[in-house]
């Protein structure tokens, strides 16, 4: 069944991620495609930027924010920058929405949000078999598939290394969060997650979106996205210090104040969990870009996308 939502609600929802219509950085070395597929009786679409040169190459998948799009997904991580570097497969998949443009979409992360979890969008079948066409076609390494996200993004990025440890080798949250409810995951995963000290729509401490004293942009929508409160910053990092059997964890504040670091490395399936609490950093990607001037703007003292990729070449699945 397909929720009708009146449009000035579904423009508010922009202010999930501060998306904006952001044209494509340019690039000259990659190979780029717009694709569609057809899944549960919907068209979805998605980019790939191959930077690759020769055999299957590592892929990033890169799930924008809610009310967001593909290409507001490649200019607020800036994962082009690196994948052209290191020769990559940069991959934006879109989310599902009620409003004619296919601009103003979300993802289905069971709580959240709005359009997708409304209408029971199969999100996590619909990333399985991009996955699999991609390696199907020869492009994509099997062993070296990686998912990183923001906000509502970051929320499906748990839901997909939750479903599908078979397929994905680590993951990346961004500003996301979980609620406190999840089932355990099928399989470990090697994780790096990322969230903003001053974010106030997804507040560190937990609560609904937009934060209980309504200080966060969130606040502002006449709905929510959300149907459930979302669980403290570090409930990320706890559910997947339990999946992958992980020792007590080591804190190191790093003496320049940019981050406070928790790292779970003791773990009897291999897979560590790394987590940054980002200082200066509120509602956005740490090294990104923002979506509009008015929305948070990502500190540049740390680089989420940098650091992920490191991560990410270290922890293939075996």
């Amino acid at each position: 069944m397909t929720t009708t939502r009146p449009l000035a609600a579904f423009l508010l929802l922009l202010l999930l991620t501060a998306c904006s219509a952001a044209a494509q950085p340019a690039q000259t070395s990659g190979k780029f495609s717009d694709e569609k597929m057809q899944h549960d009786g919907r068209e979805r679409r998605f980019l790939v930027h191959d930077y690759s040169t020769s055999g299957p190459a590592p892929v990033v998948i890169v799930l924008h924010g809610g009310g967001g799009h593909p290409e507001n997904g490649v200019d607020m991580s800036q994962i082009d920058t690196i994948a052209a570097r290191e020769r990559f497969i940069a991959v934006y998949p879109g989310g599902t929405g009620g409003t004619p443009g296919g601009r103003l979409l979300t993802w289905n992360a069971t709580h959240c949000c709005a359009y997708a979890r409304e209408n029971a969008v199969d999100d996590v079948g619909f990333i399985r078999k991009l996955i699999d066409q991609l390696i199907a076609s020869g492009r994509a390494d099997p062993k070296r598939i990686f998912v990183t996200g923001m906000s509502n993004g970051g929320m499906m990025t748990h839901v997909l290394a939750r479903e599908l440890p078979d397929r994905i080798a680590a993951i990346a949250p961004i500003v996301g969060a979980l609620f406190g409810d999840e089932p355990p995951a099928r399989g470990p995963v090697a994780v790096i997650i990322f969230v903003g000290q001053d974010d106030q729509n997804v507040p560190g401490a937990g609560g609904p979106l937009g934060g209980a004293a309504k200080r966060g942009s969130l606040a502002k929508l006449r709905e929510r996205p959300e149907d459930h409160d979302v669980a403290p910053d570090i409930a990320q990092a706890n559910y997947w210090a339990k999946a992958n059997g992980c020792a007590a964890p080591v804190e190191v504040r790093d003496k320049s104040g940019r981050v406070v670091e928790i790292r779970w490395e003791k773990c009897s399936s291999g897979k560590p969990i790394l987590f940054y609490r980002v200082a200066n950093n509120g509602h956005a990607w740490p090294g990104g870009r923002a979506g509009r001037a008015e929305a948070d703007q990502p500190t540049q003292a740390v680089n989420a996308s940098e650091m992920m990729w490191r991560f990410f070449v270290t922890h293939p699945k075996p």
